[in-house]
């Protein structure tokens, strides 16, 4: 394994500038493949819009595109080869598949990591933190759609339903509704009453997306050309933005949260596979509301900071407020480039520490 680039201690995120994580010397990629003898290192990344990504990439002279900071700000130098050229990694390949309308797969990059299309997501900084930490073929595995929720959408298997008492604050009236659990229908119905289901269930996301990966992984050579094998190394998660209006999805974030990870290491066979997750970017330490719940729920199940001792060296939560130029969530941050790559690299450094670890 070669030396891990250490950007920032995870833990002192929140007390250092964003300038110290562009001071960090990343090396440029040095152009040669992986020992495809060996077998693929598999990162799963989930979540929504923000895991997407939005972050603008043209525009020199627009302040928050990637090319002004790279261009302009002269951040990120190993982006660019010395022809000023968006450097290639042969060794990190970057896959992102969607579930399409009429259900089917979609697969909307297959190709090794550079900068190319509209916007980049945090998987550009994931990518290069782990093609420098790692000596075998690292895959980049993006699986996921926008506005999707964890406490429905992607709810994870064997979540069950729930009560959830409502008191209206302008006529002070209380009712008491049923949250679906896994595989049920509708998102939620009120006590008392018969549920109508609709052409969805509690959890249809979560089964597309891991279905997506696995269909991909089972096409191995397609997505990575040549290899010969692979194992799932890791799980990054970016999430949390539609769970925000309803207070019963956040309320139950934290428990959704760890049966996630508990789902997604037993789905995939990797039940030591690490796993990093990211707060919101606009939502800080002390808030309160749906956003400091499930800010508050990200950090409880980070491994060494947080409640869970089984969690403790394989599970890192990413503090994103001090990484994050502004914005929101439902808003994608503006557009802003630097927030997807500083917390792209965050999360991938957060993954490489764990990793060397073991």
């Amino acid at each position: 394994m070669k030396p891990i680039v250490c950007l920032v201690s995870l833990y002192c995120l929140a007390a250092l500038a964003t300038a110290s994580l562009h001071a960090a010397d990343l090396p440029d990629p040095n152009g040669r493949p992986a020992d495809l003898s060996k077998p693929v290192k598999v990162f799963i990344l989930m979540g929504q819009s923000n895991m997407l990504g939005f972050g603008k990439i043209s525009g020199a002279n627009q302040p928050g595109t990637l090319e002004h900071a790279v261009r302009t700000e002269k951040l990120y130098p190993f982006l660019t080869d010395d022809a000023g050229r968006w450097t290639e990694r042969k060794d990190v390949r970057n896959v992102r598949v969607m579930v399409g309308r009429g259900g089917a797969m979609g697969v909307h990059q297959n190709e090794w990591l550079t900068i190319r299309g509209k916007a980049i997501g945090p998987e550009i900084g994931i990518g290069h933190q782990l093609g420098n930490a790692l000596e075998e073929p690292v895959l980049i595995l993006k699986s996921c759609i926008g506005n999707r929720g964890l406490g429905w959408d992607l709810l994870p298997p064997g979540s069950e339903s729930y009560e959830h008492r409502y008191k209206d604050k302008k006529t002070g009236k209380e009712s008491t509704w049923i949250y679906a659990g896994y595989k049920q229908s509708p998102h939620r119905w009120e006590k008392g009453t018969e549920p109508k289901p609709i052409a969805w269930y509690a959890g249809k996301q979560y089964d597309d997306d891991t279905a997506n990966a696995k269909k991909a992984l089972e096409e191995l050579d397609t997505y990575y050309p040549g290899a010969k094998g692979y194992v799932i190394a890791g799980f990054c998660w970016w999430q949390g933005d539609k769970d925000r209006y309803d207070e019963a999805h956040a309320g139950r974030y934290e428990q959704n949260l760890v049966r996630l990870i508990q789902s997604l290491r037993k789905d995939f066979n990797a039940p030591q596979a690490p796993f990093v997750l990211a707060t919101l970017g606009q939502t800080k330490k002390g808030d309160g509301g749906n956003d400091g719940m499930i800010l508050d729920a990200m950090l409880a199940v980070d491994g060494e900071g947080g409640k869970y001792p089984e969690f403790k060296g394989n599970v890192a939560t990413v503090y994103a407020h001090p990484l994050s130029q502004g914005g929101a969530s439902n808003g994608h941050y503006n557009g802003n480039a630097r927030t997807y790559m500083d917390i792209g690299l965050a999360m991938g450094e957060a993954m490489a520490r764990m990793l060397a670890s073991k």
